[in-house]
Formats: C-alpha cells, structure tokens, sequence
C-alpha cells in the first residue's frame, strides 16, 4: 500500500508540530512504508499536493494539520462521477480542537494516529460532505459570532484552547446580531428541535442570530457539541441557529455547550435537512472548517452524501 502524508507546519501548536516532519519520518523508515511526505508552504497548496497524490497512486493520504489541513486534503479526494473510488484520507490531529477527529473517534496523539492512518485492518467510513455557494466543508462552516471568533484565532501565532476561549470573550464584547431567514428542505426522520422550529419539508424561520452552524459531526472540537446527534454518515447536515443573549444568558449557554445539551437552550433553534438556504441582509464572512471566506447575503447549503472515504480504527462502523 502507498501512503503519502501531507504536512502544515502552521497548523495548531507550533513548537509541537516543528519535530513532526521528523516523526513522520521516522515513523515510516521504522514500519518500511512506501510512503512519501510533504509539507504546505501557504493556503491551497494541501489540495494541489493531495490530488498529485492520488494520482500517483496512493491508497492512502494522510493530512497531519488541524481541520483546516484537514479541509484542503480532503478536496482532492472527493468521490466525482469520473473518478468514482478515489484514495482515502487518514488523519494526524494536530490542531487546537480536532472536531472531526474527536468525532470519528480518532486518536490525538500522534503516534497512535499514524498507526491507524496505515493500518491495513483499519476501517473506510464512507462520510458526507457539506457545501456552501460551492465551497467543501467536512466538520461545520459558520457565520456571524461563529465567524468572528474563527477571524479572530486565525490572526494568533500561539494557539491553544484557552486562547479561543479568550477570543470568544472579546468577540463576545463586540457581538452584533442579524436578522436572517432559514429555509430548510430534505428534513430527514430527526425533524428538527428547539424553540418554535418547523419540522416539515420546506419549513424554516426568520431570526435574530448570534450565530448559524451547519454542522457535519457533532462538535466544533474540545468536547464542544454544537449539534447532538449529528452523524458523518447519515445523509443530512444539522443548522443551529442560537439566538441573541446578555453574558448569562450566554454562560449559560456555554456550559450546556461543553455537557452537550444546548439545544436545551431557549435561545436555541436546530434543524436536520440535506439543502438549507440562508438568507441575510448583506454580504459578510463566514468560516468552513475554521477559514475565513467572504461570502454574498444568500448561503445555499447542501451534503454529498458519502463522497469521502476516510479512515478510521478497526469495529468503529457497525
């Protein structure tokens, strides 16, 4: 089996991942892998290196970086109609909160990853892929508060999960609200919940938000679970759209974030659809797996249903 890993020595925390190169390295010479290793040099370069990639015939690519790797490699391996079984994707968490990786039940030390990632009994989970007005998402995309606080880590050289935290607070402090119009199509068996949501085909609502997430798993990273229930592989994405709130209203928020039951919340609105239009007042940012993209006042979401195979331990899929 050919494996090649893609590495971004940019991603999460920086003294970790200056050795990874090397780790790699020597992870590959001990097991005698055929295997290759590059590394990112700016935004874009993991798709141009990944497809390269499977085009020479590797069964296997491995991205070593945060979701933001994760998100670049990932599009070159999407399952298209002329290139039906393309390479499947392993993955080396290294970023500050691994959403995906924590909701595949991946592990987040290194070594352990890169054991799974080529390991010939590990499992192909085929998983869904979000998009919105055309670009991928794997774990969410966001808008509003989502958005400012993804603007606001991505300036820092030091990360870590105390520093977003931070980050959130200062967002916070300067929160603006919009109005926007949800409109949901696809509703699968879950329908939706929350405070006065529509659970019909075509149902939808117009709301204040602080902010929106289209969440693919669970959970932003870090035990955060913005979408309970939310599954990789079911066919549906999962929009959470969470009200305005003074700092109670939002600690409280926050805590039933981090237990996993905020659509608990009455600020809390949440549907489970394969297409979703959001409709704001202006154009504005929003963020797919954690980068920044400018984007116009109507937001058309939708899934790929099993469009990537992606690697995962032995008896994860039953």
């Amino acid at each position: 089996m050919k494996f090649r890993f893609i590495i971004n020595p940019y991603s999460g925390r920086r003294k970790r991942m200056a050795g990874m190169r090397q780790l790699v390295a020597d992870f590959i010479a001990a097991r005698g892998l055929d295997a290759g290793i590059d590394v990112t040099e700016g935004p874009g370069h993991g798709t141009v290196l990944a497809r390269a990639a499977a085009a020479a015939g590797c069964a296997r690519v491995v991205a070593v970086g945060g979701d933001g790797t994760l998100n670049e490699v990932a599009q070159a391996l999407l399952k298209t109609p002329a290139f039906l079984e393309t390479a499947a994707l392993g993955l080396v968490p290294c970023g500050t909160g691994n959403g995906l990786a924590r909701h595949l039940g991946l592990p987040l030390g290194p070594l352990r990853a890169l054991e799974v990632a080529t390991d010939p009994k590990a499992e192909i989970l085929r998983m869904d892929t979000g998009t919105v007005n055309g670009w991928p998402f794997f774990n969410l995309m966001g808008l509003g508060f989502d958005a400012d606080v993804g603007r606001r880590f991505n300036q820092l050289t030091r990360r870590s999960l105390l520093t977003y935290l931070r980050e959130g607070v200062a967002a916070f402090v300067h929160r603006r609200s919009e109005r926007c119009v949800i409109t949901v199509a696809g509703v699968g068996d879950a329908g939706a919940v929350g405070l006065g949501a529509m659970s019909a085909p075509g149902g939808g609502a117009t709301m204040e938000i602080l902010l929106i997430c289209v969440a693919n798993s669970d959970q932003y990273g870090n035990g955060a679970v913005i979408a309970p229930g939310a599954r990789v592989d079911d066919g549906a994405l999962d929009l959470v759209a969470i009200g305005p709130a003074g700092y109670a209203g939002a600690a409280r928020d926050a805590i039933r974030l981090f237990r996993g039951n905020l659509h608990q919340s009455p600020r809390v609105r949440a549907w489970r659809g394969e297409r979703f239009t959001i409709a704001r007042a202006a154009p504005g940012p929003i963020h797919t797996d954690g980068e920044l993209r400018d984007a116009g006042a109507v937001l058309e979401v939708g899934v790929l249903p099993a469009s990537l195979r992606v690697v995962v331990p032995a008896g994860t899929i039953r």
